[in-house]
């Protein structure tokens, strides 16, 4: 029988993956891609970094499998690197980076954040006990990799989103 703890984890990630299809319903490829004067990143930088974390730690580093990514083909259509997830980017990278289609996207983000969501469920309280290596982070539980990588940087990362997008309805005077 899964914990409270657990409980807890599956309602915030659900809740989490509800805002950040929320806060993305109706962005623009234009809007997505908007980097402020002065800015480091787009929020579509930002969007693909988490959403592509989040892939790389539920499905690859917990439990071995090919990321959401690889099986969709999803670096092909979006002519992107099929590895890279925007950790280690300089500012330029991060600047100059674009997701042309961002309603393609949010198909390969609702795929991930279902499988995710599907873990979570069936995790049991000894599957979450289970030590895993993050590099380049070490040893850790299933579940503080669970809370720390996604649930944790998740909503740091939506944040940023939801105040990018603010930015780009100033801009513009737009409705987002």
């Amino acid at each position: 029988m899964a914990s409270e703890l657990h409980d807890y984890l599956r309602r915030e990630l659900k809740a989490m993956h509800g805002l950040y299809e929320h806060v993305t319903a109706d962005l623009t490829d234009e809007q997505a891609n908007f980097v402020p004067a002065n800015g480091h990143q787009s929020l579509a930088f930002c969007l693909w970094h988490y959403v592509r974390t989040e892939d790389n730690a539920i499905q690859f580093v917990i439990q071995r499998k090919p990321t959401v990514w690889m099986e969709g083909g999803w670096p092909e259509k979006f002519g992107l690197d099929s590895k890279s997830q925007g950790t280690g980017f300089t500012d330029d990278e991060a600047r100059d980076f674009r997701i042309n289609g961002i309603a393609d996207f949010r198909a390969y983000m609702s795929d991930v954040f279902k499988r995710t969501e599907d873990f979570v469920r069936n995790l049991t309280d000894d599957e979450a006990a289970r030590q895993i290596t993050v590099k380049p982070l070490g040893e850790m539980s299933i579940l503080t990799a669970i809370s720390g990588l996604c649930m944790t940087h998740g909503y740091r990362h939506l944040g940023e989103i939801e105040f990018a997008k603010g930015l780009v309805t100033a801009r513009g005077g737009a409705t987002i």
